[in-house]
Order: C-alpha cells, then sequence, then structure tokens
C-alpha cells in the first residue's frame, strides 16, 4: 500500500503512521489557543516529531460542533507562516487541515505535502482541481451535514455501509477527474455527524470501509464519544483510550492515527505492529 504526496510515496504496507494534531486556532474544542503563533506551534511540532510522529497535521479552523467559520485570509495568515517554518527545518510529511482551496494552496506553495479536507474536497468547487494539478495527497473525510449543525440529529439506515458507499463514490468521482487515486487516503470521519453508537459500530467494522486499495486514516483523540463510553466530562481522561483505539485499530487496518498525544499512541502503534508482523 503507498500512499503519494507532493514529495513522496509513502510506503504503509507494513508500518502505519502517526499525525500529529498542531491547531493554530483560538477555539479548538481540547487545545485552542494553546500553539497560537510560529514560536509556540513550532516548538510543539519539535515534540511531536521526537516523540514520533511522521505526519505534522496544520489546522487554522476549528471544525468542532458549532464553531464559526474563519475567513479565507485569516486562515492563511495562522496557517501559511507556520508551515514554511517548519518546512525550512524538517523534511517530512506537513498536511494542512482545510477545506478551501485558497487556503490549501497557500499552505502547498509554503511546502505543504497533503491536504487533508473534512468535506471530502465538496465545500470548494476549485479543490479537486488544485489537489490534480499539484499532486499532492488527499485526505477525504466523511461527514454528515458541517461542523456548524453536524451533531444536531444524525440519522443512517446503516452508518458502515453509508460510509463504504461514499468512500466508493468519491474514489471514482475524484479519478475520473482527474485526481490520481494513489494521493487518496480515506477518513470515516469519527465525531463528524455521527453518534456514540453511530462511532462505536464505525471503529467495530473498520475493517469493512477499505476501498480500492487506498489506505485509512482515523482521528479519535479526545473526541466527546470518548467521554461518553466513560461517564467523564474531563479531556485528560480521553488520552488512555484513545491509546487503546489506536491500538486496536491498527490492527483492523487503519495505516494513520491522528492524534494530540504523539509519545504514547506512537508507542501503541509500534507494539501492535510487532504482534502483527514482528519487530
Amino acid at each position: 500500500m503507498w500512499w503519494k504526496t507532493s514529495r513522496s510515496r509513502i510506503d504503509l504496507s507494513r508500518h502505519g503512521l502517526i499525525m500529529g494534531i498542531l491547531n493554530v486556532t483560538p477555539d479548538s474544542f481540547s487545545d485552542g489557543g494553546e500553539h497560537a503563533g510560529i514560536s509556540a506551534a513550532l516548538s510543539h511540532a519539535r515534540q511531536m516529531i521526537a516523540e514520533g510522529a511522521g505526519i505534522i497535521d496544520v489546522g487554522g479552523e476549528s471544525t468542532r460542533p458549532g464553531a464559526a467559520e474563519v475567513g479565507i485570509a485569516e486562515e492563511i495568515a495562522r496557517t501559511t507562516p507556520v508551515i514554511a517554518a517548519l518546512r525550512a527545518e524538517w523534511d517530512g510529511c506537513i498536511s494542512i487541515d482545510t477545506s478551501k482551496a485558497a487556503v490549501a494552496e497557500a499552505a502547498l506553495v509554503a511546502g505543504a505535502d497533503v491536504v487533508n479536507d473534512v468535506s471530502g474536497l465538496q465545500a470548494d468547487p476549485e479543490m479537486l482541481a488544485l489537489c490534480a494539478a499539484r499532486g499532492c495527497g488527499v485526505v477525504i473525510m466523511h461527514m454528515q451535514g458541517d461542523p456548524r449543525t453536524m451533531q444536531i440529529a444524525p440519522h443512517y439506515s446503516d452508518v458502515v455501509a453509508e460510509v463504504r458507499a461514499f468512500f466508493e463514490e468519491r474514489l471514482a468521482t475524484l479519478s475520473a477527474a482527474g485526481l490520481n487515486p494513489e494521493t487518496i487516503c480515506f477518513d470515516p470521519g469519527i465525531g463528524f455527524g455521527k453518534s456514540l453508537e453511530h462511532n462505536l459500530s464505525l471503529l467495530r467494522k473498520l475493517s469493512c470501509l477499505g476501498v480500492g486499495g487506498r489506505p485509512l486514516l482515523l482521528g479519535v483523540s479526545r473526541k466527546s464519544f470518548i467521554g461518553k463510553v466513560l461517564g467523564s466530562p474531563e479531556l485528560a481522561d480521553r488520552a488512555w483510550p484513545t491509546v487503546a483505539i489506536t491500538a486496536w485499530t491498527r490492527e483492523a487496518g487503519a495505516m494513520i492515527h491522528r492524534v494530540h498525544e504523539v509519545k504514547p499512541n506512537a508507542e501503541a502503534l509500534r507494539m501492535a505492529e510487532a504482534i502483527l508482523h514482528g519487530v
């Protein structure tokens, strides 16, 4: 299994990757404001890289339920200087977490390799052509609704079948429109227009979601469904369950894990892979 990005082809046949979350926003649900500014952002990125992150995912707009939309100029101002500074000192993979083509283009020019789009390349009509022309990696996420409305009343007849059908449609449509299929990675969008039971069903049947030999990315870190299972509102209580999910889902086929706490998740990933494949 290969995943092509702007500058490389990543071999995911045996070893998965940890994607470290770098939110440069004032209002993200769990770390808003902690890494705003180039100095704080670079410091955190360096820490995550040292702890085992293979990808740094830079986001300038919160996608938490009910979050307000950020203007293009503001999102570019938050993210592009951080990406350029990180690229100047690190040769690893950088992704931009955005649904706006103008933001993605600025990030790619600054040195990003991947566009991580929660809308699945549907929110901005210019995003597909941009990604196809740049040959960047693309994360296609499933979301019912949008960040402002998605958790009001999510409903599915069969959430696993419907998410898989979405992946199949996106792969066929985007490939026909000129996007290299090897650049595509799929994300089931845990917590994005899903109830607790929807999320658990997707995790339980993750192995059913593989489409076209493309890798799966999973983002569960610090999400509210974990707190609901535990009966705890504390963010700190969600850290170790995230590690458990990383180990479980690696065995089920998720190859990229988007997390806040890199070190324990990287260790869980390597341990799971040692059991699966040997050291």
